[in-house]
């Protein structure tokens, strides 16, 4: 059995999720009231927070009610061996199992330059080349060995690409050295697809279906920079077409799919019903 395969048998299908960050229920959605007032559309809480911010008391009160939960870190270079310390990997992984979290996943990137300090968060995504796809394999690697916890890595936005890799086949490389499983934005995907020309399901020849374990939708926003057109990855409420386009191709595809995240935690919970009900009746709870 490989170490895939057994973190697989291991991960519970989750559902429908939500994002929150540190204090977010504060500006839009409380996921805790969100599931009383509207039972059945959210299953599970993703909380996205690094070592400075740590956990906040949403995501506690969430977890107080035995209800599921996954960490994703916002301060980890996975596009890096060397930003992986003994630090960051004891405390993310106390905090993570503090409130139950059933894996760890985070954009592959560069959250920050140089030390980890507070506040970075700039998030470039990695050159798309072989190299560095394998350099974030060994890391993905070492975080799994080091916290005992499946690591799904996500491909992140950005307003341009380098390299001469589709992101997708950088991913599958990235899955395919580690062993391990993978997070897909499909907002995130219709971004790069726009950027390179692409259409929105161009790329998927060859993508390991079987090893995607999570998801994101998101909204975005077009926007125009001095004539170059690009998308911000503003989450509003509703995403864009492309994304829907992608949504349903890879989750009409994936065997092992154990969660699909909503990231909307910065509007109100009244706009973001009717996509928790089609998320719902796309990839139904568990």
């Amino acid at each position: 059995m490989t170490r895939f395969d057994d973190r697989l048998a291991r991960l519970p299908r989750l559902g429908v999720g939500i994002s929150a960050e540190p204090e977010s229920a504060h500006a839009g959605t409380d996921a805790v009231k969100l599931r009383e007032q509207a039972p059945g559309l959210v299953h599970f809480l993703e909380f996205g927070t690094d070592l400075a911010r740590g956990l906040d008391e949403h995501v506690r009160r969430w977890a107080a009610l035995g209800l599921p939960t996954t960490y994703h870190f916002l301060d980890l270079n996975l596009a890096e061996r060397v930003d992986i310390d003994e630090v960051w990997l004891r405390r993310t992984a106390t905090r993570a199992r503090e409130i139950g979290a059933a894996w760890l996943c985070g954009d592959g990137g560069l959250w920050h330059f140089g030390p980890r300090e507070r506040g970075h968060e700039i998030l470039l995504p990695p050159i798309l080349c072989p190299e560095a796809a394998d350099e974030m394999a060994e890391a993905v690697a070492r975080v799994e060995a080091a916290t005992g916890l499946a690591v799904l890595p996500e491909n992140p936005p950005a307003p341009l690409y380098l390299g001469e890799l589709h992101i997708l086949d950088f991913y599958a490389r990235v899955a395919e050295r580690a062993d391990c499983g993978l997070l897909l934005d499909c907002a995130h995907l219709a971004m790069f697809q726009r950027i390179r020309g692409h259409g929105p399901l161009d790329g998927f020849d060859g993508y390991p279906f079987e090893r995607l374990i999570e998801v994101h939708v998101a909204g975005g926003t077009p926007v125009d920079v001095d004539g170059y057109q690009v998308v911000e990855d503003s989450h509003v409420p509703e995403p864009l077409p492309e994304t829907w386009t992608i949504l349903e191709h890879v989750a009409a595809r994936a065997p092992n799919l154990r969660a699909l995240v909503y990231e909307c935690e910065k509007n109100p919970a009244e706009a973001c019903l009717a996509n928790f009900e089609r998320l719902n009746q796309l990839f139904p709870p568990p």
